[in-house]
């Protein structure tokens, strides 16, 4: 929270918020992450092209900010075992709740769907354990 300002906040759920809705206008898909990765990945349709576009986007998008504002430096605390760890658990938690957050907690609640809103409130609350847990137990 120590950068936290309210303006760069806005900007970034704006930004979100236009690519799950342009998501779903053109292809008539949800901005699941993980749906749109795994697609790319292992191809089931002719639909490759966007997701690769899309997942090329996020990257991008991350890499220009980055050597926009001059904050090149990456921070990790996780050994790298544990960085392949942590994403083999959530490649495996995506699957088990059907999506990811940004899948369940962006697209699925502004659809009203009730899945959507059971699988957030679990995301938010494993989070909530695992950091009072991670720190203070």
């Amino acid at each position: 929270m120590e950068n936290f300002t309210p303006i760069s906040a806005i900007m970034g759920g704006l930004l979100i918020g236009s690519a799950a809705m342009l998501t779903l206008w053109t292809n008539g898909r949800i901005a699941g992450i993980s749906g749109i990765l795994s697609g790319a990945m292992f191809p089931k349709q002719q639909d490759t092209l966007w997701r690769l576009l899309f997942v090329a986007g996020l990257i991008l998008g991350g890499a220009v900010y980055a050597i926009a504002s001059g904050d090149l430096e990456v921070i990790t605390q996780a050994s790298p075992v544990m960085s392949v760890i942590a994403g083999l658990l959530v490649g495996f938690g995506t699957r088990m709740g059907s999506g990811c957050t940004s899948g369940h907690g962006i697209c699925g609640i502004a659809r009203f769907s009730q899945r959507s809103l059971v699988a957030t409130g679990t995301f938010m609350l494993a989070g909530f354990i695992t950091v009072n847990v991670v720190r203070h137990v």
